[in-house]
């Protein structure tokens, strides 16, 4: 199969990515129930989408707007509204682990346009984990796959995660490891038992059938440092987090960073999980660039087939 990597080479609105996603396993999952059904159920979905071939998979690389975001088991009790909504509510709802920083998230006073603008976004999501910060200096990737198609469990799926983000750390010089806790990790010191490691990307997807969504978050440039002192990010007290630059990786750009991650997730993917006999899980063949007007057009085409 072919796997599809969308870059979005500019900072980007986290709502903006998020509805990108939504779109990518919306049809992932509408090919993968309409398979399911007999021919008589299937053909009103199968008419909108073929089932001929399924949808690529795709990983989105990106860097967002600052935004806090928490995960399923970290969201706030109720009434949920993010500075970036269109009518966010006065009261904005938030978790214990934002409530510190409240005032960075809370929306300007609607008759007070002196006041300032929010430093962060807030967005709950439905990931695993629980409270992180993403922003500027760190590259994204969102890997919208389907599981069973690819041979792999939802536990082969975190772990295939983690050791891309140790290749691409290894091709930088630096030596990552995973630990009990959630994430990448690294050490300052030859020794990790002398030192307290620091977590240089955080992990966290999302399954529904057997189909993913989010990924990870890796730390470029030590621009995220500040935003993450402000909150104990994913629940870890006293943990610190470090980037590509706090290792002493200078001048490299987010989209080199996002290409070295996508092709440590291939070559990962064919040697730790090679495709099975025909029929069974398939192997990534090639990988192809994509524009997000790829993936607008294909869903006017899918609109004009609903309205045939």
């Amino acid at each position: 199969m072919r796997l599809a990597h969308l870059h979005l080479p500019n900072i980007t609105p986290f709502t903006r990515v998020s509805n990108i996603q939504q779109i990518l396993t919306t049809r992932l999952l509408a090919h993968k129930k309409a398979a399911s059904l007999p021919p008589s159920s299937a053909s009103s979905v199968t008419s909108i989408y073929p089932l001929a071939k399924p949808p690529d998979p795709t990983i989105i690389t990106f860097t967002p707007n600052p935004v806090y975001t928490t995960g399923r088991r970290d969201l706030p009790p109720s009434n949920t509204s993010s500075p970036s909504d269109s009518k966010p509510s006065p009261e904005l709802s938030l978790p214990p682990s934002l409530e510190p920083i409240r005032s960075l998230l809370t929306p300007p006073a609607a008759n007070d346009p002196s006041s300032a603008r929010p430093v962060a976004e807030y967005h709950p999501t439905l990931r695993g984990g629980q409270t992180t910060y993403h922003g500027p200096g760190q590259l994204v990737a969102y890997t919208i796959l389907d599981l069973r198609r690819l041979g792999l469990t939802p536990r082969c799926h975190i772990r295939l995660l983690e050791n891309s983000v140790i290749d691409v750390l290894r091709g930088f010089g630096i030596q990552g490891f995973v630990t009990e806790d959630p994430g990448v990790w690294v050490s300052d010191s030859s020794d990790s038992t002398k030192q307290d490691p620091k977590k240089i990307t955080a992990v966290g997807v999302h399954l529904r059938r057997h189909i993913s969504s989010y990924g990870i978050g890796l730390n470029v440039t030590e621009e995220p440092m500040w935003f993450f002192r402000q909150i104990v990010a994913c629940g870890l007290e006293g943990r610190e987090a470090t980037s590509l630059e706090g290792q002493g990786v200078k001048g490299v750009t987010m989209e080199e960073v996002a290409d070295r991650f996508v092709n440590a997730f291939v070559e990962r993917l064919r040697t730790d999980f090679p495709p099975g006999p025909p029929g069974a899980s398939e192997g990534i063949d090639e990988v192809y660039k994509i524009q997000v007007e790829d993936i607008l057009q294909e869903g006017k085409q899918e609109q004009a087939r609903l309205f045939e």
